[in-house]
């Protein structure tokens, strides 16, 4: 009995152990790599953050599931990112007021610091309850805008009428805005049309989640997948590849520097960082 109990007490030992280390393992595997790149400063500059109002995980034509949302590190590695380099930053989604964040991406295993600095942060919290709905977004006045993903994301970017008139308005207005996106949040990007009612995306070389990744994690249910929505609006598609995609990471510009976007949650900081050196190096 004796050795009984303490072979079980050593078991719940190796799984507190395992469970206090996880978050460190899985960063060392490639979940959210620190960025280590160049920085800037862009003082004067205005950035938008735009995510998803679709707060639930189901089949399409469902209505329960679920909670799901904005993954929290798509909008606070941006966020942040901005904020520090001296940007006004605001944020803003499909139906406005409070954005749902996945509560899956903010359990501890995962979390990022930055998520950390949110949940610290009260200024950040009261943006996101009274997001811009994007309909009443002054697109026009940003030379940054980024779209951040999550599940929910599937759900409404790329159904967004507004959404696809935002991204082409920004990118024709006179601010030649720097356009942008994470994970599902190139979504956003699929049905903007040029002067000539083309696909405004077709032809630039670009990344999102991978089809791999999606499959992976066993969330197919969604309507739309980034990969193959971007491979059919004609772009030419780009990623990088590991034992799981979820630890993968891959950042594109295209070849004109008006669009930057990266491939999944591990990939918000290096885009947010390359969208500002490229505005930087442009004025």
């Amino acid at each position: 009995m004796k050795k009984l109990f303490y072979g079980l007490a050593g078991l719940i030992v190796l799984a507190g152990v395992f469970l206090v280390s996880l978050p460190t393992i899985l960063h060392k595997a490639g979940l959210h790599p620190e960025y280590n790149g160049p920085t800037t400063t862009l003082p004067g500059k205005r950035a938008l953050i735009i995510t998803t109002s679709h707060d639930v995980l189901a089949a399409p034509g469902e209505t329960e599931g679920p909670a799901t949302g904005v993954m929290a590190s798509e909008f606070t590695h941006p966020y942040y990112t901005f904020l520090d380099g001296g940007m006004e930053v605001d944020i803003a989604s499909i139906q406005g007021g409070e954005i749902p964040i996945d509560p899956q991406t903010l359990r501890f295993m995962i979390r990022s610091p930055e998520d950390d600095r949110y949940l610290n942060d009260a200024i950040a919290q009261a943006k996101v309850k009274n997001s811009i709905p994007i309909a009443e977004v002054d697109i026009d006045q940003y030379d940054i805008v980024f779209i951040s993903g999550g599940w929910g994301a599937a759900y409404d970017l790329a159904q967004s009428p507004e959404l696809a008139a935002k991204v082409s308005e920004s990118y024709y207005g006179d601010k030649a805005a720097m356009i942008g996106g994470v994970c599902h949040g190139v979504l956003g990007l699929v049905n903007a049309r040029d002067r000539d009612g083309e696909l405004l995306i077709a032809g630039r070389r670009m990344t999102g989640v991978t089809d791999k990744q999606i499959k992976e994690l066993g969330i197919e249910m969604t309507p739309l997948h980034p990969e193959t929505e971007l491979r059919k609006a004609g772009v030419v598609f780009e990623s990088q590849t590991a034992f799981r995609d979820l630890f993968a990471t891959h950042v594109s510009a295209d070849d004109e520097q008006r669009f930057v976007t990266g491939q999944n949650q591990n990939s918000g900081l290096e885009t947010a960082h390359t969208m500002m050196q490229i505005l930087s190096e442009r004025n």
